[in-house]
């Protein structure tokens, strides 16, 4: 079990380390990081499914059999991540950086825009704490587990901090200080996995409720955030790339488990 905290809290570092890559941002040209950030949606909303229906769900059901505590466990994390998700809303736009070009057309978003960065910080601080609190059950049940959940959360945080880092610097935030509170944000997943790890220790329950918890938080956050941008695209070359990627996202938790 020791091996396995040491595997989750290098993961949550790793993960926390995902949000400087904002910085590659500034040397791209808008429609380039349009095009990018739609793949790198594709490629997450693939992993996030897959690590839901191959990983995390399967070993729930393996563990607990398929009772209505997986079912009511899977409803949870849909409606957390949906109320986090509703909360951050209720406040801000959270715009894409492709999007800052317009938001100056905005009264509302012009006359709040200093809010906006402090705002997207909270809420992604609260939103990976609960990935540090999913990463380290995962662990707790099985490395290939965590191994899938890591690299679900971590494809899912490439375009979300590429977004963050946008929005802070359309907030008012200097290149530097962006960085470094959106890293402050991101780091929030160490003491998410900590806390994890010592409920974890003591309550057989935490790890039983967190594999379906955190698949339904997978699948909302793939079926209802990432999905429907990829539907803003109507071409035929890009939607042929978003099928491709999506498909190779799954892929890859699927190579996972034929590693086990």
């Amino acid at each position: 079990m020791v091996l396995n905290s040491i595997y989750a809290l290098v993961s949550v570092i790793i993960v926390s380390l995902v949000s400087i890559i904002g910085v590659v941002t500034l040397s791209l040209g808008e429609r380039k990081l349009h095009k990018m950030l739609l793949i790198l949606v594709s490629l997450s909303a693939g992993t996030l499914m897959g690590g839901a229906f191959l990983h995390l769900l399967p070993e729930a059901v393996e563990e607990q059999g398929f009772t209505l505590t997986v079912s009511f466990s899977a409803l949870a994390g849909v409606l957390v991540f949906f109320l986090m998700e509703k909360w951050i809303h209720a406040h801000h736009c959270e715009p894409l950086p492709h999007e800052r070009s317009h938001l100056q057309h905005e009264p509302h978003m012009h006359l709040h825009k200093e809010h906006i960065g402090t705002l997207t910080l909270f809420g992604d601080g609260m939103h990976n704490f609960v990935d540090g609190l999913v990463i380290a059950g995962a662990y707790m049940v099985d490395i290939s587990v965590g191994i899938a959940t890591t690299l679900a959360v971590i494809l899912h945080e490439v375009p979300q901090e590429i977004a963050d880092f946008g929005v802070l610097l359309y907030s008012g935030f200097s290149k530097w200080k962006a960085l470094f509170y959106n890293f402050l944000s991101a780091a929030t997943a160490i003491v998410g996995a900590i806390v994890g790890l010592l409920i974890g220790a003591r309550s057989e329950a935490f790890v039983l409720f967190i594999l379906p918890f955190a698949a339904g938080g997978f699948i909302y956050i793939a079926g209802s955030t990432l999905i429907p941008e990829l539907h803003k695209e109507c071409g035929w070359k890009e939607s042929a790339a978003h099928i491709l990627t999506f498909i190779l996202g799954m892929a890859l938790m699927w190579g996972i488990l034929l590693l086990e």
